[in-house]
């Protein structure tokens, strides 16, 4: 009884061990799962950061690209920026020295009319009024008489007597003929060439007797006969002035010489 009490009493305490063994197993075994939980969940964890790190990498190397792209772009940007700048500077100088060009054109054009209307004007005939008359004559006409008139008031009647002389010549049926021989005669009565000065005066009358010089050269006429000596053909050609020509100032100065030569 008491080898029984005493296998009894083994078998409890055997089953207390056991139990205890038993619940400490359980124990190490739980604090082991959840040892494995927070292993996973650390791994987890961390593979969540590196994955959110990569995620980062990738988005900032995505914007560093982006950057140096755009900083690439804005450089080729400036470049053409810069390009652009420099042709419309080219484009700008061409325009202003296309401009001057044109200007000097337009003045060489301007400088070629006025010089072909001036050629012109000396072509054309142009209407002329002199001593009442009108008549059409061209600029190298005009020029040659006020040239040689110019010469015969300044007192240089050889000269004078060349020019009128020539003019005539070259201008035979000129409006200026007429006021030309009579310039021409005086010029040759204050040189005392009497005879060609009366045959001057005498072709002017014959032009054109109704003419306003050909008083005065009927007077000139009978003015070289006195100076030829000439009183008899002097008196007739007063005469025939005062007959002639009886309401002109040569004819007042005619009555008067021929009272002084009766």
């Amino acid at each position: 009884m008491k080898c029984v009490k005493t296998m009894a009493f083994l078998f409890s305490r055997s089953s207390a061990v056991f139990l205890i063994c038993i619940c400490s197993l359980s124990s190490l075994h739980a604090a082991l799962f959840e040892d494995d939980e927070a292993r996973k969940a650390i791994l987890d964890l961390r593979q969540r950061v590196e994955a959110m790190r990569a995620d980062s990498d990738r988005s900032r190397q995505a914007t560093t690209n982006e950057l140096t792209s755009l900083g690439r772009s804005l450089l080729d940007l400036q470049r053409q920026i810069e390009l652009l700048k420099a042709e419309v500077a080219t484009l700008r100088g061409n325009n202003e020295q296309l401009m001057r060009e044109l200007s000097e054109i337009q003045r060489q054009q301007k400088d070629q009319a006025l010089t072909m209307k001036e050629r012109l004007g000396k072509l054309e005939p142009a209407r002329v009024e002199l001593d009442g008359v009108e008549f059409l004559a061209d600029q190298g006409e005009k020029q040659d008489y006020e040239a040689a008139l110019a010469v015969f008031r300044q007192g240089d009647y050889v000269k004078a007597q060349s020019l009128f002389s020539g003019f005539v010549a070259r201008h035979p049926a000129s409006g200026y003929v007429v006021p030309a021989l009579f310039w021409l005669g005086n010029a040759q009565y204050a040189l005392r060439n009497y005879k060609d000065a009366m045959a001057n005066f005498r072709t002017l009358i014959t032009k054109d007797p109704e003419h306003v010089r050909a008083p005065e050269a009927v007077l000139s006429i009978a003015n070289c006969q006195l100076e030829l000596k000439d009183t008899k053909g002097a008196r007739k050609t007063l005469a025939d002035l005062v007959k002639a020509y009886p309401k002109s100032e040569a004819a007042v100065a005619a009555k008067e010489r021929l009272a002084t030569l009766k």
